[in-house]
């Protein structure tokens, strides 16, 4: 692990002593990311947890606007485990925790009800990668997830770089992967958003403003996987094809909110070809005038609205209430080893596994 930036006087206020444990041979880290507009990010290397989001609102005033914790012990111990991690071998639901692959069929680790959920309970989030910050605006975190891992077939060798942009307030996060044997792959990050900024309690994202750029999504059934129909969102209250406040329908008498107890809905994205780097979607707090535009090559984005968040505590006595956060995860759709007219998300030896997801935030004029 390479970290010889200096993590003081961040933002953040967060301690890097907080964030320094030896866990199983393996040592765990904090990384402070700035660029020359002021922008900062700080990441740990467990689970590669976002902890911080530092941007300005319209009076110039900086803000934490994704939900962290405050020490490494916490991120450990969350209530939310995913909690603005990165998710892996594979993000969202696989129903029943079962899939075949040329012919074989693989059993993984069911923590979800009756489906596994973002790779099973040791996923990606609970794994420590090996990290090395390139500068002071990038770091690249790897790691080796080997053949088994929660039932995954194929040792799969993961890159993923978490990049500040110069010239504007943009994350980028790009990743890649390869495997010796035939597996699946879906990597997203969980970054809970608020751009109201984080504090005790959170407030709700009932008042963000949501445009997303998709006219048809996967609907789901009662335990929250995809019946394999992708209906129009057209005469419904999954339409966020113009901008809408996430309260304004949330509460609707349907069945796909009832379904998803509010809004936790992958988004079919309107596409001119496999694999473009294209707006996804923008959500804006109409108070502080942060605004935040996603940019994906993925096909599709999940939209979630923090259904069960439960009033628990993160970073500096902030509390994270229901509804409190945002989430617009690029990936693939849900179960899609299982929904074989979805686009693929199957992964052979001799390819690579890529995407690269941008979040970029602005002050909306």
């Amino acid at each position: 692990m390479i970290n010889t930036f200096s993590t003081e006087s961040n933002l953040s206020g967060l301690d890097r002593n907080k964030f320094q444990k030896n866990i199983a041979g393996k040592e765990t880290d904090l990384f402070i990311l700035k660029n020359k507009r002021g922008m900062e990010v700080a990441v740990t290397n467990y689970g590669c947890a976002i902890l911080s989001i530092m941007v300005p609102d319209k009076d110039g005033k900086y803000a934490n606007v994704v939900l962290g914790h405050d020490s490494i012990d916490n991120v450990i111990n969350s209530p939310e485990p995913f909690l603005s991690t990165t998710i892996g071998r594979y993000g969202n639901r696989i129903a029943n925790g079962k899939f075949q692959l040329h012919e074989k069929e693989y059993n993984l680790t069911v923590n979800n009800g009756p489906n596994s959920l973002h790779g099973g309970p040791t996923g990606f989030h609970r794994r420590i990668w090996d990290a090395n910050q390139i500068s002071q605006d990038t770091v690249e975190f790897t790691y080796l997830s080997v053949d088994g891992e929660e039932g995954f077939p194929g040792n799969l060798n993961v890159s993923m770089t978490y990049r500040l942009d110069e010239d504007s307030n943009a994350l980028t996060i790009e990743y890649h992967a390869t495997t010796d044997k035939p597996t699946i792959v879906n990597l997203t990050n969980h970054a809970f958003f608020n751009l109201s900024g984080i504090t005790n309690p959170t407030p709700t994202i009932n008042n963000h403003v949501v445009t997303i750029n998709a006219d048809y999504y996967t609907p789901i059934d009662e335990v929250c996987i995809p019946t394999g129909e992708i209906l129009s969102v057209e005469n419904t209250p999954m339409d966020f094809r113009t901008p809408h406040t996430v309260g304004r329908r949330i509460e609707e008498y349907h069945l796909q909110l009832i379904n998803g107890h509010g809004y936790d809905h992958c988004y079919v994205l309107n596409k001119t070809e496999v694999g473009e780097l294209a707006l996804a979607a923008i959500c804006t707090d109409p108070t502080s005038k942060r605004s935040m535009e996603v940019y994906t090559t993925e096909a599709g984005v999940q939209l979630y609205t923090g259904n069960w968040l439960n009033g628990f505590a993160g970073a500096h006595g902030a509390t994270f209430p229901a509804r409190s956060a945002i989430c617009f995860e690029a990936q693939c759709f849900p179960d899609t080893p299982n929904k074989p007219h979805f686009p693929t998300a199957t992964l052979l030896p001799e390819d690579e596994y890529q995407q690269i997801t941008i979040y970029n935030f602005t002050v909306q004029e």
